[in-house]
């Protein structure tokens, strides 16, 4: 794995270093956000992975991950923030990060975060690569979902510009319509790991997803007060 890691903290980045080390991936670390950012632009597919501090001298985590998302959808970008940023949480969330992590963190913490989230990019890629016929996994009245390409078709329509977390997210639920998701099992299986109670991930990622839908059709992710989530079409006339 090829990591860039934009974060000005120098104690932490030699820290991290040494993990990444014992991980034997590689590793870059830029303290400035706009130099960061400008090593990403130079060659934005060699990177599998960002790491993305949230102050940062120059540029912040945000302008960078917002100008990242111009130029790849998919690459994975884990934001780093302080404990008591909830705002700034949800928004990096809702500008295309995948994850977030609170500072101060424990580097196995990081680390099982890169891991989770590079297996999931990972096998969508992987899986793309080794079929060739045409198949939806996901297929539902006016909805058609290829994990392998990644396309999401609802009303005879791409959903245009899904993140691997919304993608997962609305997979999941469309695979069994109707049934009704906890913020926590929608934790447990598209994050791969437990948040610790952290719900408002899937909140954010959720408004989101719901945007990109609504430029689609009538809307089928529908909340149930309380409870959670799912999807359901089955009010949906054509």
């Amino acid at each position: 794995m090829n990591i860039l890691m934009i974060e000005d903290n120098q104690s932490v980045c030699e820290m991290m270093e040494m993990f990444f080390m014992k991980e034997e991936w590689k590793a870059t670390f830029i303290q400035d956000g706009k130099e960061g950012l400008d090593t990403f632009l130079k060659d934005p597919q060699s990177w599998d992975l960002i790491t993305l501090d949230l102050n940062l001298p120059s540029m912040d985590g945000m302008q960078i991950c917002r100008e990242m998302r111009k130029v790849s959808k998919t690459i994975p970008i884990i934001m780093l923030t302080a404990k008591d940023s909830e705002s700034d949480q949800v928004i990096g969330l809702e500008i295309g990060a995948d994850d977030y992590v609170t500072k101060p963190f424990s580097p196995l913490t990081l680390i099982a975060r890169i891991k989770a989230l590079y297996r999931r990019a990972d096998l969508l890629h992987g899986e793309s690569d080794k079929v060739d016929v045409k198949a939806y996994e996901v297929e539902t009245k006016y909805l058609k979902m290829d994990k392998r390409t990644r396309e999401a078709i609802l009303y005879d329509k791409p959903i245009e510009n899904l993140t691997p977390k919304e993608f997962e997210l609305l997979y999941t639920m469309a695979k069994s319509p109707r049934q009704v998701f906890s913020r926590e099992q929608l934790l447990t299986i598209v994050w791969d790991y437990e948040y610790f109670g952290d719900e408002r991930t899937v909140d954010a990622h959720i408004k989101k997803l719901r945007q990109k839908i609504d430029k689609t059709g009538p809307q089928i992710i529908q909340t149930v007060w309380g409870v959670g989530y799912k999807y359901d079409d089955s009010g949906v006339t054509s």
